[in-house]
């Protein structure tokens, strides 16, 4: 080997050339990359696939796929675990509903009880307080309706279907002991008109229903005794026949004087309200109404007649007044000679002080004679 020619600065080159003969003009050698660069060394040796023509060429990217790796894995782990918890809970929570419905035919059989046919309508009712255990009100006062319409008409022409229709609402004891039930199969009895007026519940198997009655042109009260069972009720006896409610005396309204002036006022300006009120004529009777107020009148069943008394009491713009109308009783839109007397409670505003407009008609508690 030889050592190249001078550079032309007066030094040499450290390059050596194989002094051949045979060979062309000598070439550099490349360096080596540990010569160039001590790092890619280490790199080398670390991560030997990185010196591959088909290896990594991240450019140092790699370390990013443990984090990804790790995040992947936890994603996956709690997917596993909610899915376990869910079926897990669920087959929990649906154990209480098996047992229970494995416990609920007694009730559906009570609920379906044959005993009582004739309350089948209601069986809704009588389970749900069969259930709740209390006594089934509602059903209990439906069924002694029913019974009464039965047990309040009799006649000697039709004493056997009688019989057989009061033997759906009593026990077979009771229907074969009294199938009449009190009744010695003489005279008559008509029912016109009948409603619960209440019930009185004495436990959970036991009440007294009371029906208010309109019998052969008397009003009267008829106790019913209803005993219930599994939501299913019977008449428990004979019923018993009671007075009609009492009249009671009216208190005494406090004595008033009426505004005469006012009065004077209304007695000139209600006829024509009553006429339209009567008739029904909606834009008519806006005319007569204060802003806001709307209102339908009796749409020609009626006729006005004339105001019988009119009290007004003292105040200021607005008055609760009370009205005494006459009315004429049409027949096919034609006055059939009958009249009827009622009183309305109105509620009444004036403005500019001068014209009356209606805010209000109703029922009025008192009559007019009473002020």
């Amino acid at each position: 080997m030889v050592r190249g020619p001078n550079s032309g600065n007066g030094t040499q080159s450290p390059v050596y050339y194989l002094g051949s003969t045979d060979l062309g003009p000598p070439r550099p050698r490349p360096p080596a990359l540990a010569e160039v660069d001590p790092l890619a060394r280490d790199a080398m040796d670390i991560e030997p696939d990185l010196r591959t023509d088909e290896g990594w060429d991240g450019a140092g990217g790699r370390w990013l796929l443990w984090p990804l790796r790790v995040v992947l894995w936890a994603t996956l782990l709690v997917i596993a675990f909610r899915g376990v918890t869910a079926i897990f809970f669920s087959q929990s929570s649906a154990s209480p509903a098996v047992s229970q419905s494995s416990a609920s035919p007694a009730v559906g059989k009570s609920s379906a009880s044959p005993a009582v046919g004739k309350s089948s309508a209601s069986p809704a009712v009588g389970s749900a307080s069969a259930k709740s255990g209390q006594f089934p009100v509602a059903l209990a006062e439906a069924f002694a309706a029913e019974f009464g319409r039965v047990y309040l008409n009799f006649d000697p022409q039709d004493q056997g279907l009688r019989e057989q229709q009061l033997a759906e609402f009593v026990p077979a004891s009771i229907a074969a002991a009294h199938p009449d039930l009190g009744w010695n199969g003489a005279g008559q009895l008509s029912l016109e008109s009948e409603q619960v007026a209440g019930i009185a519940v004495q436990g959970p198997q036991h009440a007294v229903v009371t029906l208010l009655a309109l019998v052969n042109g008397q009003l009267m009260e008829l106790g019913v005794p209803v005993a219930a069972s599994d939501g299913v009720v019977v008449v428990a006896g004979e019923p018993a026949w009671l007075p009609a409610p009492a009249p009671i005396a009216l208190p005494q309204p406090a004595a008033g004087r009426s505004d005469l002036a006012a009065q004077s006022q209304l007695m000139n300006e209600l006829p024509a309200f009553f006429q339209v009120y009567a008739n029904g004529d909606s834009a008519a009777l806006n005319r007569f109404l204060a802003p806001g107020v709307r209102m339908t009148g009796l749409a020609g069943t009626v006729a006005f007649d004339s105001i019988a008394g009119l009290h007004v009491p003292p105040g200021g713009t607005t008055r609760q007044i009370t009205v005494s109308v006459i009315w004429q009783l049409l027949s096919q839109g034609v006055p059939s000679g009958a009249k009827l007397q009622v009183t309305y409670s109105m509620s009444v505003v004036q403005q500019s002080g001068v014209k009356w407009y209606v805010k209000e008609i109703s029922a009025s508690i008192e009559a007019v004679g009473a002020q």
